[in-house]
């Protein structure tokens, strides 16, 4: 559905306008600032569909961005898409782990923009609405999808979006082994382009996070993880 204001925070002015060029060509209406400074109490205060964000920033930087956009209850809904000259895997979990729901490398294809954009604002409009079957209750792990949050025993746990979605989906099919590459499509969807390395860090991230209740994320040698079945 196209009609909905992309924002795009990008130092390069050439790039910032092919994007907002393609975007708008494609009938969304875009925004755009060249600063970290700028870019933060614009979102505050205009709240957009969807933010593009350059991580290479002077200045407040795009990892910084995220973090304060998905910590603000105002803004930690709207997806995030990273635009990045990185290509390391730990760049690219990073700004995954910070909240962001894509990412974009440098050089790249105003078509791929499009279709990125297209495809991360489908899955934002078809979460499905809020009913019983979004909250799971498992090894004391409590997990409320419509208001994403995890507790252990009533204490809060802070997930990233991305470890957030890697434990609903293995809390929501205990006793079943999937692999990397299951695990990446059934958070992400099909030909997401990350590495499977990236899931054993998502993963050692939740348990961490999990403290003694991750013990029930268990490695299954040579094929990939589970939620353990609770014991009767």
């Amino acid at each position: 559905m196209a009609g909905e204001t992309i924002f795009i925070v990008e130092d390069e002015p050439d790039i910032l306008n092919l994007i907002s060029y393609n975007l708008r060509k494609a009938g969304y209406r875009t925004r755009g600032v060249t600063t970290g400074e700028e870019a933060l109490p614009s979102l505050f205060k205009e709240r957009p569909d969807l933010v593009i964000l350059d991580l290479m920033l002077p200045g407040i930087g795009g990892f910084e961005i995220c973090r304060e956009m998905k910590g603000n209850e105002k803004l930690k809904n709207v997806p995030v898409i990273m635009l990045t000259a990185r290509t390391e895997d730990v760049d690219i979990v990073t700004g995954l782990e910070a909240g962001a729901d894509d990412y974009i490398t440098k050089p790249f294809s105003p078509k791929v923009v499009v279709a990125r954009v297209r495809t991360v604002l489908r899955r934002a409009h078809h979460e499905k609405p809020r009913s019983e079957n979004d909250r799971i209750s498992i090894h004391g792990i409590e997990i409320d999808r419509g208001r994403h949050e995890v507790f252990c025993d009533g204490e809060a746990v802070e997930l990233s979006a991305t470890e957030f979605l890697i434990l609903s989906f293995l809390a929501s099919n205990p006793g079943w082994v999937f692999s990397r590459s299951q695990i990446i499509t059934a958070v992400k969807g099909e030909d997401y382009p990350v590495t499977e390395r990236s899931v054993d860090v998502q993963i050692l991230g939740i348990r961490r996070k999990l403290g003694d209740y991750g013990k029930n994320i268990v490695t299954v040698r040579g094929v990939g993880y589970k939620m353990m079945v609770e014991s009767t």
